[in-house]
Parts: structure tokens; sequence; C-alpha cells
């Protein structure tokens, strides 16, 4: 096993998202060992990767405290690492094998860009639990504006939650406790808070229940958010998106996102960035 850790969706050392990776030649360890490399680590996610082919790998992703099924920024991150070590090409597409299905990957003029899972949106929440929300993250009665929360996956299962003004995600003043019980009583990963602006869509996200307070970039909330935008008309296919994430954190990060419509309306989301191999 080789150990590194890699900056993702930046291209400056000690911005981004850090990721762990861990490299493998042979089996993957048991989910006990990973768990506890990953607490190891201290990272939101450490990504554990096998080459099974010569195009495909298999990676499980674990926070310090559970597996997840898809983590954008570790994938970005172990993509941009293999890379750098010469192990893959640029130009080319690999296949990551996840909990969350086979996902494609393309590394191209110093991006990776992976597929999501197919988009759902899971639904809105009830009127209490709007107000909870509000409650949580010490927010007026308007913050939402004209739009309403909901819940959408593309990969894992997020509250997306609107904010009329960026100012307002810069306020936020979330009561982590409450966050991780709604969390789990919704069966979501955690909440995605966003303002949109005519720079970019300016974004803070929040998984205490997985043990992440507050996370600097997060590709599969941005590819949902991507998904919830596009449904209310705010993102149109064939664009490229930039989601501005981690400023809170003094660790901005950009995460690029596409979002195409095939010929019998089936969508599909793809997100993107680079990543800085920092130690290893």
């Amino acid at each position: 096993m080789k150990l590194y850790t890699v900056d993702a969706f930046t291209d400056v050392p000690l911005g981004g998202n850090p990721a762990g990776v861990a490299l493998f030649e042979g089996a993957l360890p048991d989910e006990e060992e990973m768990r506890r490399v990953a607490a190891q680590m201290g990272y939101s996610e450490t990504a554990f990767l096998r080459r099974i082919g010569p195009e495909r790998f298999v990676v499980r992703y674990f926070t310090p405290v559970e597996e997840v099924a898809l983590c954008g920024h570790a994938t970005v991150g172990s993509f941009s690492l293999l890379l750098q070590k010469g192990l893959i090409e640029g130009g080319r597409t690999y296949i990551a094998e996840t909990g969350a299905g086979d996902i494609r990957v393309d590394v191209a003029d110093g991006l990776v860009w992976l597929d999501m899972a197919s988009p759902r949106e899971l639904g809105a929440l009830s009127e209490a639990d709007e107000a909870a929300l509000l409650a949580m993250y010490g927010l007026p009665a308007d913050a939402f504006g004209a739009l309403r929360p909901a819940i959408v996956d593309t990969g894992l299962p997020d509250i997306m939650m609107p904010l009329a003004r960026p100012a307002l995600l810069a306020a936020l003043k979330p009561d982590m406790e409450a966050i991780s019980l709604l969390s789990k009583r919704l069966s979501v990963t955690g909440v995605h808070a966003f303002a949109c602006a005519e720079d970019a869509v300016h974004c803070r996200n929040f998984a205490p229940l997985y043990g992440i307070d507050e996370e600097s970039a997060t590709g599969t909330s941005n590819g949902a958010l991507t998904y919830y935008l596009y449904r209310r008309g705010l993102v149109f296919p064939g664009k490229t998106n930039l989601f501005v994430q981690g400023e809170a954190m003094e660790k901005p990060s950009k995460v690029y996102s596409r979002l195409t419509q095939g010929e019998n309306g089936a969508v599909s989301i793809r997100v993107g960035g680079s990543a800085v191999v920092r130690e290893g």
C-alpha cells in the first residue's frame, strides 16, 4: 500500500479539498483496515484504489467514520495522482468501479471529468422540516427566496438548501448535532447550501453525520445541485457550470459541471476539476 494526500478541485497546494489516496497492487484490505487507515489519514474521504485492467479500477471510499458509495473529490484526486505517476495517460477514458456503480472518468487538458450516477430528485421537504432547517442554520424565514429545499441524488443523496443572497451563505451558524439528526432521519448524507451569483454558484457543504462538519469541495453534491438547478430552468444542457466552495474555510475550490440531455430526454451529469499531489 502507498498512501498519498491530494488536494482536489484546485491547482494550488493546500487549496481545494484534501483527500487520502491509497494505491494497492493486490487485493484491497478488509473494511475494518480501510476504516482505520481513513481515520488515521483524517480527511473527509480516503479512496482505496486497485487496478484490475488496462482501463478499469476498483475504488472504495471511506470517511473517518463510514464507507460511502462515491466521492467526487477523492476520484478527481485519485486519477490526477495516477496521471502524475504515469500510471494512466491523458486523453483516455477509464472506468472506476464504485459502490454507486461503474463511473466513466475522462482525463483531458489537465482536468479529470467523471460521470455522476443517474440524477434523481427524491422529493421536497415538509414545512416542518423546512422550518427546522432554517432554525438549525440561524436563518430568517425568507432565507430560501423563490426556491425551496429538495433532496437530490447523483451518487449520494443531499438536501439542496437554496439561499436568496450570498451574504446569507457566509453568515450561516450551523448546529451540527441538529444537522446530523435531520440527515439521519431523512436518510441523506448532509446539506448542500448554495446561493447563485453572476460569477458562479457559491456553496457550503455540511455532513456531520459522517464526521464532516464542513467540506471545502464536494463533487457529488455539486452534481446534484446541477440537476436541481436544471429542473428549475437555471442550468442548461451543454453549458459548463462553475461552483465555488470552501470560501468560508479559506480553501476556495472550483468544481465544474456539465449536463447532457439525450434524444430520449435522459439526463447525464459530469463534474470535473484539477488536483495537486501534496505528499507521498
